[in-house]
């Protein structure tokens, strides 16, 4: 075989003694997650903000981004939930890049998983700690979920694993939202599938064990755009497109019925300048129609303290600018978050 043993990875178990989650994060954490549990059983109209950098790459840019959010989410308390985008694993469309802090936890040093695991830990829970609000992340590897499940209040999984049969029965044994993306093709039949079968409950094999889980009645879809044979991207956040989710929603037996929009990836081509743009007309569709307003629950928006983005290694290196994704700059942002939450 082609497989080289490098070392034994740590536990779940040792990692949380590694690093600890206090009795604070604990409670910071059952009470976000009541917030926006809330949001998707539709027992809170607020609006869900899941923002932040594209890839979480260096601790010190992503605590000082979560830090300003918090001060933001005080303002517009009565009307939003800011939930941080800190993802810690990156997806690659060839396999080949930065994959994020938990496989590299210096992007321009070899990976090393183990010391991406504390690094990976320990950011998400200084977060917490230094601003009350708990993050998003991407499950980009499943048997992952044991190292995250007790300070994650959202999971996303991507356009590329959606399908993954793996993927889909973690999920079920979820206790938070698990936002099902539609695959790059575009199928929302696929998406909706994912779902179905995250909300199931299902018995199968993770990481050593053979487990039951009882279905997570909190997953639902994230719309992100598509992209034809062609490698053009097409949109899928217009009314029509949030018309035909709710019809498709309404063939099944799914429980709360949400979507949550991602204004970047193929929904803006990657012109990420274009997110306000397509978030004001989300928001319009929103108060258009009054069942398109319960079904869609909150946007994805990909910003950093800097706008744009730069090569892994620049000569001259922005702290605070995505090394992934191009994203809004900060000050973009904020006016984008009041602009919503006068909107909604």
């Amino acid at each position: 075989m082609s497989f080289t043993f490098i070392k034994n990875l740590p536990t779940p178990e040792e990692l949380s003694e590694i690093v600890p989650v206090s009795a604070t994060v604990q409670k910071i954490k059952k009470e976000r997650d009541d917030l926006i549990r809330a949001v998707f059983t539709g027992e809170s109209n607020k609006f869900l903000l899941i923002i932040g950098p594209c890839s979480a790459d260096n601790e010190e840019a992503v605590l000082e981004y979560v830090e300003r959010l918090a001060k933001v989410q005080e303002k517009v308390a009565d009307r939003l939930v800011l939930v941080p985008r800190i993802y810690t694993n990156k997806p690659r469309t060839t396999g080949i890049g930065y994959k994020g802090i938990t496989h590299q936890p210096d992007p321009e040093r070899q990976p090393d998983l183990a010391a991406g695991l504390i690094a990976m830990r320990r950011m998400h829970i200084h977060a917490i700690e230094n601003s009350g609000l708990t993050a998003a992340d991407e499950m980009l590897y499943p048997h992952n979920w044991s190292y995250v499940s007790d300070f994650l209040s959202y999971v996303a999984i991507g356009a590329r694993s959606v399908e993954n049969q793996q993927h889909r029965l973690t999920v079920s044994g979820m206790d938070i939202p698990a936002g099902m993306k539609n695959p790059t093709s575009g199928d929302l039949t696929v998406m909706i599938n994912s779902i179905i079968a995250a909300q199931c409950p299902h018995t199968f094999g993770y990481r050593n064990g053979e487990y039951r889980t009882s279905g997570n009645p909190l997953a639902h879809a994230v719309l992100r755009g598509t992209t034809n044979k062609h490698g053009n991207n097409i949109p899928n956040y217009h009314f029509e497109d949030l018309e035909l989710l709710l019809q498709k929603y309404d063939e099944t037996t799914l429980q709360n019925h949400a979507v949550i929009v991602d204004t970047n990836h193929a929904n803006s081509g990657k012109k990420y300048d274009q997110q306000p743009r397509i978030a004001r007309e989300i928001l319009n569709s929103r108060r258009y129609d009054p069942l398109v307003a319960r079904l869609v629950k909150g946007l994805m928006i990909e910003s950093y303290l800097e706008p744009g983005c730069q090569q892994i290694g620049a000569a001259h290196h922005v702290y605070g600018k995505s090394i992934t994704d191009p994203c809004l700059g900060w000050d973009d942002s904020e006016r984008l978050i009041y602009e919503i939450a006068a909107l909604c």
